[in-house]
């Protein structure tokens, strides 16, 4: 019982730490929620890709990063390149989208 005081105090003051901070994720990028947040919308931004025929959700990368969109890989086209930046940034909560699609015929 007696050691049970005393570990019971240090996960307290250990929880109380973690809930000042904002539970980081990455040092100086983003709170726990941020990151959720940016987890729902690369799931968003992957799903308008699957929906749309014109572009090949399986040929691009997509991270996001505090509401930031980057798009990465290869597009068969400039119409596919130019259609996948659309549908990333009419996604509710992209502050911004990084297109780094290179055109590969």
């Amino acid at each position: 019982m007696r050691t049970l005081r005393p570990l019971t105090l240090v996960l307290v003051a250990a929880l109380s730490v973690a809930t000042i901070t904002g539970c980081a994720v990455v040092r100086d990028q983003q709170t726990m929620g941020a990151y959720v947040d940016d987890a729902a919308i690369t799931t968003a931004v992957k799903a308008k890709f699957v929906e749309d025929k014109t572009v090949d959700a399986g040929a691009i990368n997509v991270q996001t990063l505090n509401g930031t969109v980057n798009l990465s890989g290869f597009a068969k086209s400039g119409t596919e390149r130019a259609q996948a930046e659309r549908l990333a940034r009419d996604v509710k909560g992209v502050r911004d989208v990084r297109n780094t699609l290179a055109v590969r015929p």
